[in-house]
């Protein structure tokens, strides 16, 4: 998969799956991330190994991972993880993160939609998303696409710094998703071409 798109401001972008060779290049878009943004990070993917970890999981397949590159250097990431069990095998959970020179520009919602044609080719038809309580900033855009708090668990994930965090978990169904995400971009060329 390899799509060229146009962001709001007119910055092209390419967005294709995460290959191999990207190992350098996801070590850098992590390591340049922010720290308040990696401070809630599931994994340090800052890490050699786990960057190696993220890629090896693609040959297994549990998950599905895109990347955003402008000039050859990615700018987003996104992930679709695979249950892969029987009684769950119809729910994937939804990973997204920009870079933070690119927010605001529509990335975040261009990423989720291809995120969301991959999980309608793999028969999906739920998504989680799961995020800190303090990741107010994340909670907002998945409320946007249509996603919906479900519970939320307090004191049950340590953050990078390692202090306990609640842990939300919100979920969506595929139909309310393509919605949201139909009701977005179309609001956002109206804007483009005014």
């Amino acid at each position: 998969m390899k799509k060229k798109v146009i962001l709001k401001d007119g910055t092209e972008v390419i967005i294709r799956s995460l290959k191999q060779q990207d190992l350098q290049k996801s070590l850098n878009f992590f390591r340049a991330l922010p720290e308040k943004d990696r401070k809630y990070l599931r994994r340090d993917v800052t890490k050699k190994f786990v960057a190696e970890q993220r890629i090896h999981e693609l040959k297994l397949k549990k998950a599905k991972r895109l990347v955003a590159l402008h000039e050859d250097k990615i700018v987003a990431d996104g992930t679709l993880e695979l249950e892969g069990h029987e009684w769950k095998e119809h729910i994937g959970e939804l990973r997204l993160i920009v870079a933070h020179d690119y927010r605001h520009r529509g990335l975040g919602m261009i990423m989720a939609r291809e995120l969301y044609f991959l999980a309608l080719s793999l028969k999906l038809e739920q998504i989680l998303a799961k995020m800190m309580k303090p990741q107010t900033a994340a909670h907002s855009i998945f409320e946007k696409l249509g996603f919906r708090e479900e519970f939320t668990l307090n004191d049950y994930v340590k953050d990078m710094s390692g202090i306990k965090q609640d842990l939300i978990v919100m979920r969506c169904d595929l139909k309310s998703m393509w919605r949201e995400l139909t009701h977005s971009i179309e609001d956002s060329d109206r804007q483009r071409t005014r």
